[in-house]
């Protein structure tokens, strides 16, 4: 879907002025073979991988935002566990010039069905991978996996 309509809208008002925007990442998790795996995408906008991640919609829930942006950039269809940690970012500074502040939900997440393709244009690719066998990805990504795979059943957040 790309950048959300009420975002460009706003945009239009305020050029590339720092937005601070509500965002959830989906850490999917699955067992195959016995394997336990992590459903990636690969960011069209950059080319690394990364879990699923978007803007929460004005009077969206968080939860409900996850399994939309999952569906919507994978076809996978999950369930949404649990709020495994809440983060505010630093500044973030987009190729376009946009600045933003995101304040990140990450949850811990349970695929149901659907096997994983690009669909839509921000990602070029969706695939399980091994948790023993990610692939690079920013720190932060890792840090979110890293958080639900720890099966704490405390949400995490900085003080």
């Amino acid at each position: 879907m790309g950048v959300p309509d009420f975002i460009v809208a706003l945009r239009r008002h305020i050029g590339h002025a720092p937005l601070w925007l509500p965002g959830v990442t989906a850490v999917i998790r699955r067992t195959s073979g016995g394997d336990p795996q992590v459903l990636l995408v690969r960011r069209a906008d950059n080319g690394r991988w990364a879990p699923v991640t978007g803007i929460i919609d004005p009077g969206e829930q968080p939860a409900v935002a996850a399994s939309r942006e999952t569906l919507e950039e994978t076809g996978v269809h999950i369930t949404v566990d649990r709020l495994a940690s809440v983060v505010a970012h630093p500044l973030t500074s987009h190729p376009n010039g946009d600045l933003a502040y995101y304040l990140d939900h990450t949850f811990a997440c349970t695929w149901v069905g659907g096997e994983p393709y690009a669909a839509d244009e921000e990602s070029v690719d969706a695939a399980w991978w091994p948790v023993d066998g990610l692939p690079e990805m920013e720190q932060a990504h890792r840090d979110r996996i890293d958080t639900v795979l720890a099966e704490d059943p405390v949400t995490r957040f900085v003080r």
